[in-house]
């Protein structure tokens, strides 16, 4: 699942879709509005390694915490025995073009390391989230939010073409320069006409 994630916050806002009624809908649809900051922390292994990982490889933005559990090779329990129970064996295993196979058995190192420790569990404090809000705003005042600032209306006007030059048998070529008198129409059949082709004598 972690790609779906990170599929998203790597979509970079280049602008807005404005409709006639309703809010501006951003461009790519989804993408996010401005700085991002991860947590991550020992408990997070498998997806959590390569999605920690992967938002720090990508610089999406700093990654907050411990360093993660580091467990990216995976397992198919596919293979079931007589007696109903199924075994399992590594089938699976996750490569980082920046660490190679590092992150199986060591995880990834946060970009800014805190630690959520025993007493700040027992008075219901969050250090971790804490210090990750602490950079969010600290990025946000650099960098402020992607807000829908339009400088001018769409213009109305219908632009001016230039002369074709129609050439037999061939598409219509844009001519620079002096205009093209137009085609003259195909002249229309007359009744004595349509007489003459159904009657040979006449």
């Amino acid at each position: 699942m972690s790609w779906l994630l990170l599929e998203k916050q790597a979509r970079k806002r280049v602008g807005y879709d404005f409709p006639r009624w309703g809010a501006p809908k951003p461009y790519p649809d989804e993408s996010p509005t401005g700085p991002m900051v991860a947590l991550t922390n020992e408990l997070a292994g498998s997806d959590g390694d390569i999605f920690s990982h992967t938002f720090k490889l990508t610089k999406l933005g700093p990654l907050v915490g411990k360093r993660t559990w580091g467990g990216v090779i995976g397992i198919w329990p596919r293979h079931r025995l007589a007696d109903g129970t199924v075994t399992t064996q590594p089938e699976f295993s996750f490569f980082f073009d920046d660490v190679g196979w590092r992150v199986e058995n060591y995880g990834t190192d946060p970009d800014i390391e805190v630690d959520n420790a025993p007493q700040d569990y027992a008075r219901g404090a969050d250090p971790q989230l804490e210090k990750a809000i602490e950079v969010a705003l600290d990025l946000l005042a650099k960098r402020p939010p992607h807000r829908p600032a339009p400088t001018g209306r769409p213009r109305r006007v219908a632009p001016k073409l230039a002369a074709r030059a129609v050439v037999s048998g061939q598409w219509p070529v844009v001519s620079k320069g002096a205009e093209v008198p137009p085609e003259p129409l195909p002249a229309r059949a007359t009744d004595d006409d349509a007489r003459s082709t159904a009657d040979p004598d006449h």
